[in-house]
């Protein structure tokens, strides 16, 4: 009538097999429970409704907060304009026919944009600041644009280039001097 517990008949006397009978637990199987009665051993009851929520509140968490990091990682503006950049693209490469494409209506020869005088003489001020502003494209167009944001700059007093300048000197004579 009563059987003395042994690896067949309680999983958890061995670590091994407790481990297993708890992987077993949470993916729905309780047999490794079923050889005690819940009436005579209500704390068994209570650490199975205890393990049982906790675990699924607790990996439900997790999932939840590491699919909201990868979504925020790709949910910005950028990736948002560079995704409908690619989708535009596609849609006039592979599916208009030679004479839409050459509808002035669609495709302009100009396109006006406006963007904000205080942001853009931010990132103005911050590409001189980091030598990306003096390049040798457009040069009528960029100082337009100073005149119009009213950012005065002198190419030959930036920092930046006196700096590279500087190092290039060193280098030079170190070569000299070898």
């Amino acid at each position: 009538m009563i059987q003395i517990p042994d690896g067949n008949t309680n999983m958890f006397m061995d670590i091994k097999t407790s481990l297993f009978a708890t992987y077993l637990f949470l993916i729905g199987d309780s047999s490794a429970l079923s050889n005690w009665t819940y009436t005579e051993n209500p704390s068994i009851a209570v650490l199975i409704v205890l393990f049982s929520l906790l675990i699924v509140i607790y990996l439900m968490n997790l999932l939840i907060g590491l699919l909201s990091n990868a979504i925020e990682e790709d949910n910005n503006r950028v990736s948002y304009l560079m995704q409908k950049a690619e989708i535009l693209a596609e849609i006039e490469l592979f599916y208009l026919l030679p004479h839409q494409r050459r509808w002035q209506t669609w495709f302009p020869e100009v396109i006006h944009y406006y963007a904000d005088i205080d942001k853009t003489r931010g990132e103005v001020q911050r590409l001189i600041k980091e030598g990306e502003w003096d390049t040798k494209e457009f040069t009528e167009m960029r100082n337009n644009l100073l005149k119009e944001l009213k950012i005065k700059h002198n190419p030959i007093d930036n920092e930046v280039i006196l700096e590279q300048l500087k190092s290039h000197e060193k280098l030079l004579k170190e070569l000299c001097s070898k």
